[in-house]
């Protein structure tokens, strides 16, 4: 197979990935962003719900949410698949395996707090101001009833973002697009306005954040080489968007 063979492989194989996952939910926010700003109400009063009710019947919900989880990790799967190594760590080209000494473990899950804590705090006063001047809908993180597995299936939606969005969009990306010769800031870039344009349904203001949030990412991973830190990081953020949001609507409920 001569090199031109490969790159058009390869850029087939990165079009067939994102097509099965967050590459057509870009797709879909594209529409739904001009679907939203051509209804008759303004953007700013309208509602982006991510976590809603899949049946009326609680036992069916679980189900459906257990099978969702279950399905959306197979771009996840597809992407180890890809990218697994003969050689050990067999996930070195997804930036995860093993770390050398057991203090690593603890060292990139303090990473993954920094870089929580460095996203998050800003974030929430980004998304309240680009909602107060009209460029965002309301964020509904969960419409989910209050059921004994309303938590857990919160916790695990959020880590089914995290594993997608850091290990498709950024560790797999990031591998595919150095190959076919993309520098630092190119493959940076293009992860980072991926992950803004599939969160563009929330409005503009959640487009510009995760943009913002995927240069930090894709600079961390840049730096460290290591995805494990982003993964804590984004299902740290999720879970407290997710769970901790019935709490912020009832201590705060014009902001929320």
């Amino acid at each position: 197979m001569t090199s031109r063979e490969s790159r058009a492989r390869l850029w087939w194989e990165i079009v067939i990935v994102l097509a099965l996952s967050l590459g057509m939910s870009a797709l879909y926010s594209i529409v739904r962003i001009i679907e939203r700003l051509t209804r008759d109400t303004a953007l700013s009063q309208q509602k982006a719900p991510i976590n809603v009710s899949l049946d009326p019947r609680p036992a069916f919900d679980l189900a459906f949410q257990l099978l969702g989880f279950v399905s959306e990790l197979a771009p996840v799967a597809l992407v180890v698949f890809l990218l697994w190594s003969n050689a050990r760590p067999h996930l070195s080209r997804l930036g995860l395996g093993r770390v050398a000494e057991n203090q690593g473990w603890i060292r990139e899950s303090g990473r993954g707090l920094l870089l929580a804590a460095v996203i998050g705090i800003p974030g929430i006063a980004f998304y309240l101001g680009a909602k107060a001047i009209g460029i965002n809908t309301t964020v509904v993180p969960t419409e989910l009833d209050a059921y004994w597995w309303t938590v857990p299936i919160l916790v695990l939606q959020a880590l089914r973002a995290a594993l997608s969005e850091e290990l498709i969009v950024v560790a797999y990306l990031f591998d595919r697009l150095k190959r076919l010769g993309l520098g630092p800031w190119a493959v940076i870039m293009s992860s980072a306005l991926l992950r803004g344009t599939y969160h563009l349904y929330q409005g503009f203001g959640g487009f510009a954040g995760n943009v913002i949030m995927g240069v930090v990412f894709g600079w961390a991973y840049h730096r460290w080489g290591r995805a494990l830190p982003l993964v804590v990081a984004h299902w740290i953020l999720d879970i407290v968007s997710f769970a901790g949001y019935p709490l912020a609507r009832a201590l705060f409920p014009t902001l929320f």
